[in-house]
């Protein structure tokens, strides 16, 4: 293989040399990142808030916090896992936005029996705790349980994105489950 500067296709360098030439201002570097993982986080994010009509925005906003926080990265070579945690973040403030923003039309509709005021601010009530409790987690049990649950990613599949062995991903997530329903205890 050649090097870059000879002719070889920014399309087939790793992550961490298009990552490396980003900071350094190469736009098209940071082009093809976004094409490379640009599909996966739309479909994390369509995972995450459940919807597809929010995924682009923000996976958009995903896009624009790492052009700026790029140079911030130690590892350069992690960067697939760093989109996806910023995607996640992104994803959960959406969602957390959503509680303060219903829509105008949802008011006029007659809300099920499953669907009252007091379920609605229950819901809410719990989601807010989980927040909390997913916050107290370390940075990788977060990922785990975010990819595992919400992602919906097997084992191997989380072991490949955070570069880690499956059942250190095991480990990971019985702790996290384990911390949320200790934290959760009252919901039950």
């Amino acid at each position: 293989m050649t090097p870059l500067h000879d002719g070889l296709r920014l399309a087939e360098a790793p992550d961490g040399v298009l990552a490396g030439r980003a900071v350094d201002g190469d736009v098209r570097s940071f082009e093809v990142l976004v094409r490379r993982h640009g599909p996966l986080m739309r479909a994390y994010a369509t995972r995450i808030l459940g919807s597809t009509s929010e995924s682009d925005d923000v996976v958009q906003e995903a896009f624009i916090t790492a052009w700026d926080q790029l140079p911030t990265v130690k590892d350069l070579s992690a960067v697939k896992s760093w989109l996806m945690r910023i995607t996640s973040h992104k994803a959960i403030d959406r969602i957390r936005a959503r509680r303060d923003h219903a829509p105008l039309e949802d008011w006029d509709v007659e809300a099920p029996d499953s669907d009252t005021p007091h379920r609605r601010a229950e819901a809410a009530s719990q989601w807010e705790m989980i927040s909390q409790v997913l916050g107290r987690l370390s940075e990788t049990q977060r990922q785990c349980w975010l990819l595992r649950e919400m992602g919906g990613y097997s084992y191997d599949e989380i072991a490949e994105e955070l570069k880690i062995p499956p059942s250190t991903v095991r480990g990971h997530l019985a702790r996290a489950r384990r911390k949320l329903v200790e934290e959760m205890e009252e919901w039950r």
